[in-house]
């Protein structure tokens, strides 16, 4: 694909995922995150040698000001941008229904700020070129998920802003679709009882749970020249495990 591109949340799980693929395919990545040095080194190691080249920078999402910083790096080294893929989200124990405000503000904050703060250079940056921008979602956004609700609220209103984004970006030829999925398969003993994870895996109809991988190729295919027509849209990377009822 070549070109060049953001990535939210790039140095681990599905925006490492996501880095990797575009790397792979050419393309020249800038990972953003938010915390942790040491994921920020382990991905750029393993993702040394590939065709695209990628950097890091370490940004404060949750503040208007933080995507903003970013995008004026990628203007002084690039002067231009293709794809921005929104990915970021925090990791947090499971939210029951006694939640605090601050984790819903700083949710939607880390759902909301980067795309809505980053409009007005991210349309500047990818002026005359077919911008891509894609966002991920979950099953949370339009299901009750047990234990997920500030993230699952964070994600409906990323929904949302997607639909309206696309309609104004439109215009300028730049997309604005999300990818959504419901569980991800992070290997055993990773995320929650073993027997959870393989009762939805059989309940899937094409036989497993899905993985970062799973995620990053819709993403790519979101991000290709010939899917400039698909304008605001949600779509489910998930096996058809949402087809199935009960």
């Amino acid at each position: 694909m070549n070109g060049k591109a953001v990535v939210t949340g790039g140095t681990r799980g599905v925006g490492l995922a996501v880095a990797r693929r575009l790397c792979a395919d050419g393309t020249d990545v800038l990972l953003v995150y938010g915390h942790s040095d040491a994921d920020a080194k382990h991905a750029l190691d393993s993702l040394t040698g590939l065709p695209g080249t990628v950097t890091a920078v370490r940004a404060d999402l949750t503040a208007p000001g933080g995507v903003v910083r970013v995008l004026d790096e990628v203007r002084g080294a690039w002067g231009v941008l293709d794809v921005f893929v929104h990915a970021a989200a925090h990791r947090r124990p499971p939210a029951g229904p006694r939640v605090s405000m601050r984790e819903v503000r700083d949710d939607l904050a880390l759902a909301l700020a980067p795309l809505l703060a980053g409009v007005p250079v991210l349309t500047d940056l990818m002026a005359g070129r077919p911008g891509r921008v894609v966002t991920v979602s979950s099953a949370g956004a339009g299901q009750v998920v047990r234990s997920y609700l500030t993230q699952g609220v964070a994600k409906a209103a990323l929904e949302s802003l997607v639909r309206y984004l696309a309609v104004e970006l439109a215009p300028a030829g730049i997309t604005v679709n999300a990818v959504s999925t419901s569980k991800i398969d992070k290997g055993a003993g990773a995320d929650g009882p073993a027997d959870v994870a393989a009762a939805l895996a059989a309940r899937t109809p094409a036989g497993r749970l899905t993985t970062a991988d799973d995620i990053a190729d819709a993403v790519a295919l979101l991000c290709r020249p010939d899917a400039g027509w698909i304008h605001g849209q949600v779509v489910t990377v998930d096996g058809g495990l949402s087809l199935v009822a009960g």
